[in-house]
């Protein structure tokens, strides 16, 4: 690969790993114990490539087609370097850092176009399908389904649409709490455009120093705080779109019966559809203040019930979520300090209440209320805040692992709670199980991240011992998990998205007629297939 010089216009992301190198962190000499004593890893992992020793495969633009995408978003919007095209090559799950590390050809994108507007957009598109382009969208680059790998398919080239142009915040209604953001703003960014005003979105998922507003929308995201502020696609309120059909502006009112909602068409499409180009979203005042209390129970049972108590009464922490005995045993929940000490016995549940001096001290007190009856025990405040000061840094330690020589990696699904123990126990079981033929113990850990009155999403950790082709072996081990969900009738994904990952477990989950339904969509709006082939749709 050839050198090129860094742009500014680059994203921020490691080419191999998550987030901003300077928080990269080493292993800490309690977690390098636990993977010796718990896994056989001695932590001295295999040789990686440089940048500069990475080769991409060259590029499929022809110069004709460069010059014809240069004319409508300018040549300085038209990049076809190495560096350029690797750092847009794919997302950060486990399966794209591992082949990250391959010192053959790698696969990328045949160019990066960044567009400033939405008409730049609908030409993109329109000279992409008569040309037979495929176009993945780009935002964050936070994926972890496969969601931006480069396919081809049977097109002759692929290019990565970059939608960071698109950072302005349109619009800020602050007598109905309706903003307009741009599909290219970051979470951080966001943020502080509407505390400006004096407003939050409130939006936290652990990605959210990196992907951004359109990714929320096209991956039907959930923050940390949906217990407060709900889901992404709960908090918008309408959305644009510009797809090979024409331009989508959906969600004229608070609500409506005039049909089908066509927004739902868009949240969480992937950008098989459409590109999102601005999201008109739900925000709140920036609350006045925030009360933290940690909470033990005796085991994952006891705390799930306090967690359904409380939700199904009503009482509205902003967050709330409950580690398993594992999880907690190697305090995996207060990031800063993993391996290093056990928090408590038992399990951990996390509370955060934001508001009003007024309603954050009544919905604490019968939040306490139900925790205390339902058997739990206080901690006090200090692990809550430990918690939220280390909640975005846990892919940082998951890159460590890899390096040492772990598999490590995260996946995550919801169900009904009545279904709660045997959706944990199944999943729990096909991981440790398919990795252990593969030769390795598995410590796989669990927490509810996500809670609704019917039920609760469940989000696992799962850390074992490179065996042979790791790649192949976490494929393996993902499968038998994602079989287990579709047998214990849970949903294949809670918030990361399908992609190409999940893809295989679509029919499962929505039937020969949903597939159907997902097709004809497809073809009404990009009848040439040219957005983000080979994800979404079976």
């Amino acid at each position: 690969m050839t050198p090129a010089v860094t742009r500014p216009d680059d994203p921020p992301m490691l080419w191999n790993g998550w987030g901003d190198p300077a928080e990269a962190r080493p292993l800490s000499p309690g977690i390098r114990s636990l993977l010796d004593q718990a896994l056989g890893i001695d932590a001295v992992g295999a040789e990686e490539p440089g940048i500069d020793q990475v080769r991409v495969r060259p590029s499929a633009v022809s110069r004709t087609d460069r010059d014809g995408l240069s004319a409508i978003v300018g040549a300085d919007h038209v990049i076809v370097d190495d560096r350029a095209r690797l750092l847009r090559s794919g997302g950060k799950s486990t399966l794209d850092l591992l082949r990250r590390r391959d010192f053959g050809i790698q696969d990328a994108p045949d160019a990066v176009l960044l567009p400033g507007d939405e008409d730049q957009i609908a030409a993109v598109l329109r000279f992409c399908a008569d040309r037979s382009i495929a176009v993945v969208p780009f935002g964050g680059g936070t994926s972890v389904v496969g969601g931006l790998d480069p396919a081809r398919g049977d097109f002759k080239a692929v290019v990565s649409l970059d939608l960071r142009r698109l950072d302005q915040l349109h619009a800020l209604d602050e007598i109905s709490w309706e903003a307009e953001l741009g599909a290219g703003l970051t979470g951080p960014e966001a943020e502080r455009l509407l505390g400006e005003r004096g407003f939050s979105l409130g939006h936290f998922p652990q990605s959210f120093c990196f992907a951004t507003i359109g990714g929320f929308a096209a991956t039907r995201s959930s923050g940390q705080d949906s217990a407060g502020y709900g889901r992404f696609d709960h908090m918008v309120r309408g959305l644009r779109a510009v797809t090979p059909a024409g331009v989508l502006d959906l969600g004229r009112a608070p609500e409506s019966a005039a049909g089908p909602d066509l927004r739902q068409l868009l949240l969480g499409s992937e950008g098989a559809f459409g590109i999102i180009t601005r999201v008109r979203v739900r925000v709140h005042p920036v609350p006045e203040t925030t009360r933290y209390e940690a909470w033990s129970f005796p085991d994952f049972a006891t705390g799930a019930d306090a967690l359904r108590a409380v939700v199904q009464t009503g009482a509205g922490p902003t967050v709330i979520r409950l580690s398993d005995e594992a999880e907690t045993g190697v305090n995996l929940a207060t990031t800063e300090s993993i391996g290093e000490q056990q928090v408590t016995g038992g399990c951990l549940a996390i509370t955060v209440f934001e508001g009003t001096q007024a309603h954050v001290a009544s919905r604490h007190a019968e939040t306490r209320a139900l925790l205390q009856e339902a058997g739990g025990t206080s901690l006090g405040e200090g692990p809550a805040r430990a918690w939220e000061h280390g909640r975005f840094n846990a892919p940082y330690l998951r890159d460590s692992l890899l390096s040492a020589g772990a598999l490590c990696e995260t996946l995550e699904t919801a169900t009904n709670w009545s279904n709660l123990p045997a959706l944990k126990a199944a999943v729990t079981t096909a991981l440790t199980g398919a990795l252990a033929d593969s030769g390795t113990p598995a410590l796989v850990m669990c927490h509810i991240s996500h809670v609704y009155p019917t039920g609760a999403s469940l989000y696992f950790t799962v850390v074992a011992a490179q065996r042979g082709n790791p790649i192949e072996q976490w494929r393996t081990a993902k499968a038998a998990a994602s079989d287990a969900m579709m047998r214990a009738g849970a949903t294949i994904t809670h918030h990361h998205g399908v992609g190409a990952d999940h893809r295989p477990w679509m029919r499962d989950e929505v039937g020969d007629a949903g597939v159907r339904v997902l097709r004809a969509v497809k073809a009404a709006l990009d009848p040439s297939g040219i957005l983000n082939p080979g994800k979404l749709i079976p």
